[in-house]
């Protein structure tokens, strides 16, 4: 397993699991496989609804709360200075945990231009040692720049739509140069087309590995962090069994040259669901 190490020191595993759409009673047996294959990072976040079924997983586990790494988030109607910390309070309360690893604001929303606010309150919780990171999820760069002007803590990192055909690398470029990682949520574009493409499925005959197993290798060594959701237990362990080989310099030119701007999810700019 890969650690990376953040801005701020803390180290993070470069592969995690995520359980957006897993509804609260399967992500206990879900995240219970995750942690027996060896993953030791989860994302969950408050608006997926399943942060008791993470929680039981994680107590039931027996795995020293120090070794793992819990991420989760403030959902857009809980945006704003007071709100974010009551909804910090829940999300704890709802994990059964004392503390959370890193803690990130779900979309910018910047229709209602809360999301300073937000972030100020998340320092709070930072320096108060309630959490050990802070970042932001789906922020374009002009959002976080306005981030970096107005306030004290360096996002550790920017979770993002990306995979193969949605490459983020103007953001990527953005985010390196200040030191902020980025985190691909739909890393498989949620098993759609990218699985099928030609490209990527002879690299997968070539490597005796899965279309799957290509593309996660692929983030890992784009230097990104990366977390694959499954809830099939056998999927699970094959998204997490790609540190056995490698992908050429020319594996990664052929996967860059597939990029086409292609979004599953919303744009950051037009999400202003509450």
């Amino acid at each position: 397993m890969n650690n990376v190490t953040l801005n701020n020191g803390l180290e993070m595993p470069q592969l995690g699991f995520g359980v957006w759409q897993v509804p609260d009673e399967e992500a206990t047996p879900a995240v219970a496989k995750a942690l027996e294959v060896g993953y030791r990072s989860i994302d969950s976040a408050k608006v997926y609804e399943n942060e008791n079924g993470v929680g039981k997983a994680i107590a039931d586990s027996g795995i020293n709360r120090e070794d793992l790494f819990i991420t989760t988030k403030v959902w857009n109607s809980d945006q704003g200075y007071d709100n974010t910390l009551k909804a910090f309070d829940a999300s704890l309360d709802r994990l059964g945990l004392d503390y959370v690893d890193l803690y990130l604001i779900h979309w910018p929303t910047p229709e209602f231009d809360d999301y300073v606010e937000t972030y100020k309150a998340m320092e709070k919780l930072y320096h108060d040692g309630r959490v050990k990171a802070i970042g932001v999820c789906n922020f374009n760069i002009e959002h976080l720049q306005r981030l970096l002007d107005e306030c004290d803590v360096v996002p550790v990192l920017n979770q993002v739509e990306c995979h193969p055909y949605l490459q983020q690398n103007e953001l990527k470029e953005f985010c390196s140069k200040h030191n902020i990682y980025v985190e691909a949520w739909s890393p498989l574009m949620n098993g759609k087309e990218v699985l099928q493409n030609d490209v990527i499925q002879e690299m997968a005959e070539k490597h005796g590995k899965t279309p799957a197993q290509v593309i996660i290798r692929w983030h890992l060594q784009s230097d990104a962090i990366v977390i694959p959701k499954s809830v099939t237990p056998s999927r699970i362990e094959e998204n997490f069994n790609v540190f056995d080989f490698e992908l050429s310099q020319d594996d990664m030119r052929k996967i860059a040259e597939l990029d086409r701007g292609l979004r599953n999810g919303p744009e950051p700019n037009e999400m202003n669901k509450r």
